[in-house]
Parts: C-alpha cells; structure tokens; sequence
C-alpha cells in the first residue's frame, strides 16, 4: 500500500466513478518499491508475470497482452524482449480496447474508448512513418493506454503499453504528438537505453528530435516548427530559471546523490533535441539519418553512456574532422551551462501571427473581436496566451473570456496557460475553475506551475494550501513530493 511507484485509486478518482483503479509508474527509481531488483537503467531483463485481480477487472502490462477481459481475473503476462527496471508497468482497472490494426489499439475506462479512439486514429500511420526513418518497429505491439487524470506526466514509454494521460484528449487530435514521442521511445529509450540518469538526454533529447520528425513527416514542416517554436521558448525559461552557469543545464548531468527526477526537466529533452538538430545541418538530413539507423540497429537491447555515445559519434560521422567537431561545438553542447551560439533557430509565420495579434490587443490596437481566430490550432493558442504579460488587467481578461470562452475550455494546454494569467491578474471570475482544474488534473506538468503562481502573494498562498487539502489525495505520490515542497506542505 506504501510503494510509491503504485497508485490505488478509489472509484470516485476514476473517469467512469464506478470501479477501483490501479495503475504503476516505475520512472525513475520507484520500480524497486514494489518488485525487489536492481534498479538502474544499466541492467536489463526479460520476465514473465501472472496477476490476479477481481473478475470484472483487466491487468495490463508493459508485455505482451491480449487485449479481453478474463472472466476468472487471472492474467499471465510475458516480456521476451530484455528491459530495463523502469519499464516495468501494471495497471489494472474497468478497461475497454479499440483495435486499430493488426499491431496498434487504444485502452480506456469504458466512458473514455470513444473519445480516445478518435483521438489517435492515426497511430498506425505514427509507426509507420517512425519505420521509414530509423528501422522496423522491434516490439511485436505498439498499444496506448489511457489512464485516470491522476497520472502524473504526459505518457510513459512502457514497451508495448503506453501509458497516456486523459488531458491529451482535446477532440480535435492536436496533442498527439505526445503519442508520436512515447512511439519514438520505443527506439531511443527502450531500445537503446541510457546506462544513468546522468545520461537521461540519451532517452529524451533523442526522442523529442524522433518525435518531431514524425510529425513533419505526417503533418508538414510547418507544423513541427510550431511545436519546435514553443518548445523552444519553454527551453529559453527554465534556463532562465536555473541561472547562465547551472550544471544542471548541461546535458551530461551530475546527479550523485540526488533524486533522478531532478534530472527530468526541459534540458534532457529540448537542449538534447536542439543538439541533434545542430548535428543534423551541419553535416545533411540523409547523412545523418544513415547514422541514426545504424546507431538504433548497432546498440539495439544495450544501454550506453554520453562517453559511449559521443565515441561512436565520432567513429561513424565526424571521423576526426576537426573543422566538422568546432563546427558542432560538442563541449559546449554536452557539458557546458545553457545553449551555445550555434543553436538553430526556428520561425513559425503562423504563431508569429498569433503573437503579434496578443501584443496588439494588449497595446489597445484590436479588440478581442478583431482577431481572425477561427481557424487557430491549439499551438497558436498557446503563442497567443504566452505573448500576454503578467500583469494584464483583469478588464483585458474579461474581455478576452467573454470572446474566447478561456475559462470554460476543455484543452488542458490552452487552460493552463489561462490558469496562470488567472492567477497573475487576479482574475476571481476564474478562480473556481482553477481549483476544479486542480482538483481534477494531477498532471505535474500542470499543476507545478500553478502552484508555484499562487504562493508569490499571501493571498495565493493560502489559496494554493486550501486548494491542495482538497486534492492532494487524488495526485499521484510523484506529483503529492513535489507539491509538498513547493507548499512546504507537512502531513499530519
């Protein structure tokens, strides 16, 4: 019942309200609190499982699974392939499954299966288009499953299940690419793993430049470049945050003693996928491509160091070219403080559009009304709402609700965003819909930042504190460490 790696949830805490839930997350040194094993990323295996649960329910794990309810609620599980321990996954709950094709579904609770069926429909072209790039999927299946608000990140790579957290479901398909970067994991990451989390941009940096080859390759350039745009711009703050010289922004970290998850911020990921990207233009798209394939297929099933890997990057594409080395600048990448000069730069015409539409309205240039919005994508939301300052008068967020409807959105992205101007400017209008959002969403990617919002003035603070008693029960316990430290919140 201890195990921090396991969430049980009661009913109430599920989308149907009718039956418990289970669910496990592993990452990253949690998978030792419910299976004893070594738990480091640097050793791999392979395992078989049965699990018993009540008749009405269905166990799934990071294994091959096949897809119906067991009326005796016995369930035998087999994992052929070599993982490391923080793939190990379990859930169990009221689950449905919707097929897709002969490799790829979707499970959810049953009020869910619908929505989530529209949602990914594409997926089957994701796995495709991933093969095309870097070599046939390894795994046998490619699932995606669904889990109650709780969940505390956007998806876990687990082979064969993805596990997906519910506020990806827009309704209009523009937060896939959250699914398109947990697909990429199943070749870096899970396929070629990081030996330590000092090397967690091994996975991450990795998988979000996969991930945005995948959706330039079903979508077009110009959408990935709105993803890479704000990506960008979130990479840009938490360097920001950290300070010019932290070594927490370097890509080859120092964690020794400390908690992984210190590890887990926007670095490894965007300043490990804007070092790709370096990569790739200085020496070619195909070139660099060949390389990634052999890189994939060379080091499949192993787990490799930044030492390993830059060795190998040296032996098979730089070959001791010097002026190719200083032009890529790997020092500067890999092991120094925030991004060197020769990061690329990135345009997107259509969320410079929304940009300049936001700081418009806020010189007093165009009315709410004005802006030609009909067509906007989520992204173009988010360019919009970020463009808006911090101290926006509570008369420009009426005006802005009243036309745009923020408040009552049903986009996780696009309210969190509202939320944090909601909570800068006072807004009390939408007050309510921040703690129903909080007490309903325990994704910590959310909730991190609005926490950290509220506790800037007294009166936040104990919003935030009032708030948090009602739903810290309902947050996982990787979200709850978190939370309590931002609120210096002391159990009884």
């Amino acid at each position: 019942p201890t195990a921090a790696a396991l969430q049980w949830l009661t009913p109430e805490q599920t989308a149907g309200g009718d039956f418990p839930f289970l669910f496990t997350q592993s990452q990253a040194v949690l998978a030792r609190t419910w299976i004893p094993l070594q738990d480091s990323p640097g050793i791999r295996f392979t395992y078989n499982a049965t699990i018993h649960c009540p008749a009405n329910l269905m166990a799934v794990m990071s294994a091959e699974n096949d897809t119906t309810l067991h009326n005796d609620g016995a369930y035998t599980f087999k994992m052929p392939q070599a993982v490391p321990s923080y793939l190990m996954a379990l859930a169990v709950g009221n689950l449905k499954f919707h097929s897709y094709d002969h490799r790829s579904g979707v499970y959810a609770e049953p009020v869910t299966i619908e929505k989530a069926a529209y949602e990914f429909e594409d997926m089957p072209k994701m796995i495709a288009a991933a093969e095309e790039l870097y070599g046939p999927y390894a795994w046998g299946r490619y699932d995606v499953l669904v889990l109650p608000p709780s969940f505390p990140f956007g998806g876990m790579e687990n082979p064969r299940l993805t596990f997906a957290t519910p506020t990806i479901l827009a309704g209009d398909r523009s937060l896939v690419a959250l699914v398109a970067h947990e697909l990429a994991h199943s070749w870096s990451g899970n396929l070629v793993t990081n030996a330590t989390w000092d090397d967690f941009w091994l996975n991450e940096g990795f998988t979000v430049y996969f991930e945005t080859r995948i959706m330039e390759k079903l979508y077009g350039k110009e959408y990935a470049d709105m993803l890479t745009v704000l990506s960008k711009g979130e990479l840009e703050n938490t360097i920001k945050e950290l300070g010019p010289t932290n070594k927490d922004s370097h890509l080859y970290l120092d964690l020794k003693g400390r908690d992984p998850d210190d590890g887990m911020s926007d670095i490894a990921y965007e300043k490990g996928r804007f070092f790709l990207t370096t990569i790739e233009e200085a020496v070619g798209r195909n070139r660099w491509d060949d390389f990634l394939k052999k890189y994939f297929a060379e080091h499949a099933f192993q787990s490799i160091t930044t030492e390993m890997f830059l060795e190998y990057l040296n032996k098979e594409l730089i070959k001791d070219d010097k002026a190719l080395a200083e032009k890529i600048n790997i020092n500067a990448w890999v092991y120094g403080p925030g991004l060197p000069a020769n990061c690329p730069a990135v345009t997107s015409t259509a969320l410079k559009i929304a940009e300049d539409d936001a700081k418009a309205f806020i010189a007093g240039t165009k009315t709410p009304e004005q802006i030609d919005s009909k067509n906007w994508n989520t992204h173009q939301w988010l360019s919009f709402l970020r463009a808006l300052p911090e101290n926006i008068s509570v008369d420009q967020m009426v005006a802005l609700d009243k036309q745009f409807h923020f408040t009552a959105s049903n986009n996780s992205e696009i309210k969190c965003d509202w939320l944090l101007l909601v909570i800068h400017s006072k807004y009390k209008a939408g007050y309510a819909a921040l703690e129903d959002f909080l007490c309903h969403v325990g994704r910590r990617k959310f909730v991190k930042p609005l926490y950290e919002a509220m506790i800037l003035t007294d009166d936040g603070k104990e919003m935030a504190l009032k708030i948090y008693s009602k739903a810290r029960a309902g947050y996982h316990p990787v979200t709850t460490q978190t939370i309590d430290e931002i609120l210096n919140y002391q159990t009884k």
